[in-house]
Order: structure tokens, then sequence, then C-alpha cells
């Protein structure tokens, strides 16, 4: 086995089934790797995702059943914990839930981790967001090592950021190579509208704003702008996200973070007008008011240390991403009406 491109490696992606992992696991599938476990509940994703390969072992359960984390491989060269409960606006509804999906996921599978020697690199997604400055000013760019407040939005920033005080303990305690990857705003294909079970909230159906905004579209409906679309975001294409979830893996050091980051900010104003451009959709934009909740209102990654120490840069625009996101969501159609339809009766009551 070589680590450079992982050949005959034996690999675990956490999460594999969803957004992210799914086009992970496709990127290592291009270099020969001898397995691919996957362990996913499938909460938020969709089996459609899940590759129809040899090489590839689906395990459905949640990773803190201490069954499934007996079973792993004693022998595992890589890792990535990519499992969390979806989203901000899931996690304000149900702290319990997002308690069970995100904190306990990481906890229990580190401590499982932190005993296979073989590993070489332990990637955890971390997030953006939960170390961003709240301004609606002029937003600067979030480095590595930026002050984190003890002051959060959603219980979803809060047990990202217990994702990394673990992770920083089991490395320094034990050893455990970890390597964290602090997400901007992802998108791209295979995030699939309604994927999974219910969560109590809408936001089981209407995820990201991509996505969300990109469905509306195609069916020429009016894009929401909250706060009048002057909200700022990284955006990040999907393919990138996971070339530089491998590059952490290749590259990365343990015990560092690095920001998976385009670099560029863009308000959601833009974007929904990049989207209406692209799906040709000729209704105007819904203006609203800001979300109560959300105080995060400009941010951008800096991408200076990814670059400098991973070989890593984003590659596609907001624009050419936007693109292939709706070519993809035109072909995909059938599956993301599935997804959506299964949530019907209790979208009709709430």
């Amino acid at each position: 086995m070589t680590q450079a491109n992982f050949a005959d490696a034996r690999l675990l992606v956490v999460g594999g089934a969803g957004f992210v992992g799914s086009n992970l696991v496709r990127q290592l599938l291009e270099q020969d790797p001898r397995e691919i476990v996957i362990v996913d509940n499938l909460l938020s994703s969709d089996i459609s995702n899940v590759p129809d390969d040899p090489r590839v072992r689906f395990v459905l359960g949640s990773i803190t059943d201490d069954r499934i984390l007996r079973a792993l491989p004693e022998d595992l060269d890589f890792a990535w914990h990519l499992a969390c409960y979806h989203g901000n606006q899931s996690s304000i509804a149900d702290p319990f839930a997002d308690h069970e999906n995100n904190t306990l996921t990481s906890l229990k599978l580190f401590d499982r981790l932190k005993d296979i020697r073989s590993l070489k690199k332990v990637v955890y997604a971390a997030a953006g967001c939960a170390v961003a400055e709240k301004t609606f000013g002029t937003a600067t760019a979030t480095t590595e090592d930026a002050p984190v407040s003890l002051y959060h939005d959603s219980p979803y920033s809060i047990s990202k950021l217990i994702g990394e005080l673990y992770g920083n303990y089991f490395w320094g305690r034990y050893g455990m190579p970890l390597v964290k990857a602090r997400f901007q705003n992802v998108f791209g294909p295979r995030e699939i509208l309604g994927a999974g079970r219910w969560r109590g909230t809408v936001h089981t159906v209407w995820r990201n704003v991509t996505p969300t905004f990109i469905w509306k579209a195609l069916n020429r409906e009016a894009l929401p702008l909250d706060n009048g679309g002057n909200a700022s975001r990284d955006f990040i294409f999907v393919e990138d996200m996971a070339r530089g979830l491998i590059a952490c893996a290749r590259n990365g050091k343990p015990g560092e973070v690095y920001n998976l980051a385009s670099g560029v900010e863009t308000t959601i104003g833009d974007l929904a007008a990049t989207i209406n451009q692209a799906t040709g959709n000729p209704t105007p934009v819904d203006l609203r008011p800001a979300r109560d909740w959300d105080h995060s209102g400009k941010r951008f990654g800096s991408t200076e240390k990814s670059r400098r120490e991973l070989g890593f840069a984003a590659e596609v625009s907001v624009r050419e991403g936007i693109e292939k996101t709706v070519a993809w969501t035109r072909a995909n159609r059938a599956t993301i009406e599935r997804c959506m339809a299964q949530h019907a009766y209790n979208m009709a009551r709430v």
C-alpha cells in the first residue's frame, strides 16, 4: 500500500451515504482501495448515494452502536468522520437528537479508533461556522486560529466544536492521528432534498440554500431571501471538498486544523441571481426579514494554510458548480421527488 494514492488501503467513511460522503467515496474508489467501509444510518441520506461496487461494504446503522464499533476492521488505514445531525435549524428544533447524532458519534467513534494502531490519519468534518465572526458588517477571512466564542446560535455549532475538542483530547492523550477539516458551505450533486427520515421540521425537506433554491427555481418559484439576501457565505463545490478531505488524509498534520474553503465571499442575493439565470427562472425573488436565530451574517474562509500545507485549492467556481448541480438535479428529479414525497403528510401538518 502507498499512502499517496490509497492503493490497496482499507478505508472507513462514517456518513458515507450522505452528500459529501458519497462524493468522497467515489473519488476514493478511483484510488483503487482494497475496501471502503461505509457506516450510515440514513437519517438524512438516501441509499441511492451508495455506489454499487464490490469494494464498498455498506453497514446500515449509527456509529454509536457498540456492535458496529466492535465490528470495525482492526487494520484500517484511513478514516473520515462525516456523520452529523444535518443542519442548524434541525438542531434547534431537537437538541437531544443533535447530541445523539453529532456529539456522541464523535466521542464513541474516537474512543474506538484510538485502539486501531494501523490508522495513518483520521479526518474529522468540523464546521467553519462555529468559529466565524458574528457580523453583518464587512467580513474578513476566517483563519484556522480565529478565537472561539462560548456563545453560539445552534446546538449544531456547539456539537461540532465539541467534536474538535474530543478529537484534540484523543490525539493528545492516545496519539490518534486526527486532522480537523473545517467545512465552509458545500454544494453540488447528491444533496437530495427530503432524503432520510422525518426530523420534526420542514428542514427535513428544505435543506441547505443551494439545493433548495435550485429546486424552487426549476419549478419557477420565488427564491426566498432572508435579510434581503445580504448575508454572505463561502460556497465550495462538493468535488473540491472531497479533494480537500483526501488532501487532509494525505498531507495533513495530526493535531492540526485546516479550512476547506473557496476563499470567495458570495452573497445569498448573488447566489439566487446565478441560480435563476442557470435555470431560466423568471420569477422575482421573495425578500424576507433576517432569521431570528442566525447572527452569522457575512463570512468566508481563509485558504492560506490549506494551500500551503495541504497543497489544496478549490478549482470550481460558484457559477460552474451551479450549472453542474442544476444538470444533476434535472437528471435526478425522480429520486428527489421520491424522497420529498415520503414527508408529504408531516409537511402538511407543520
